[in-house]
């Protein structure tokens, strides 16, 4: 196999064996990111991630959980500055779409532009690809949604999903453990034993922050760091790994 020196320095140009290197590194830093999940259940949705927090950082105030509409939020693996362009531009386009159709954006609509913004990086030189893949997850007039986008312009609905470090392990457990017919704290439990996977300590909840859409309000919200506990504890009786 040729080397993918001279092929990894720009994100227009395909290796003899038709990879694009630079699509692939950053996918490859999304996958170092810390975890953030997308659960959706049979009366709302749930994100959660995981931010280990330095000693002198402010608490309470999440770097990777983002609200775009009243009805929709994004959770973010990878570079997280790379993340917050994406949500400008996804705000931008959903209160855009509001003003000239008044009426909420579909959360599809949302997912699908921001998979064209990231496939358009990939096309031109003097560009990088976004290093980031998101989980973009609301309530629309078609019900509740959960997409994840990454840095090739690829956009894939799911019922529950993690991405960055150790998502391979994570979705397993998932597959294992979801059901649809879960209600909004269970899969708030669900994902609080999925990012503790693998902690020695099951029930530390103090590195994550967890939002909800609820199908009654159609509203993000922020749960409690006291919910967020009380979470950690369901999950200890209901999700125990071995």
């Amino acid at each position: 196999m040729m080397s993918s020196r001279g092929y990894d320095m720009t994100p227009t140009m395909y290796s003899p064996d038709g990879r694009i290197y630079q699509v692939e590194y950053a996918i490859e830093t999304v996958k170092r990111g810390t975890l953030a999940l997308g659960l959706k259940s049979k009366d709302g949705i749930i994100l959660a991630v995981e931010e280990k927090l330095r000693s002198l950082q402010t608490a309470h105030i999440t770097q990777k959980i983002f609200q775009v509409d009243r009805h929709i939020g994004i959770a973010a693996a990878g570079y997280i500055p790379d993340a917050r362009v994406q949500v400008d531009n996804a705000r931008f386009f959903s209160q855009g779409n509001r003003l000239t159709y008044d009426e909420p954006v579909g959360v599809e609509t949302v997912a699908r532009h921001l998979a064209d913004q990231c496939h358009q990086f990939t096309q031109y030189s003097g560009v990088r690809p976004f290093g980031v893949s998101l989980i973009v997850a609301g309530i629309d007039q078609l019900g509740e949604s959960v997409y994840i986008t990454d840095p090739s312009g690829t956009f894939i609905p799911y019922a529950a999903i993690a991405i960055g470090s150790g998502s391979d392990d994570v979705n397993a457990f998932l597959e294992k453990t979801y059901n649809e017919d879960m209600n909004l704290e269970d899969i708030a439990a669900l994902a609080v034993a999925a990012i503790n996977l693998k902690e020695d300590v099951k029930d530390v909840a103090k590195n994550i922050r967890i939002a909800k859409i609820s199908r009654e309000k159609k509203v993000l919200e922020k749960i409690s760091d006291e919910e967020v506990e009380k979470y950690s504890q369901i999950a200890n009786q209901k999700f125990k790994q071995s």
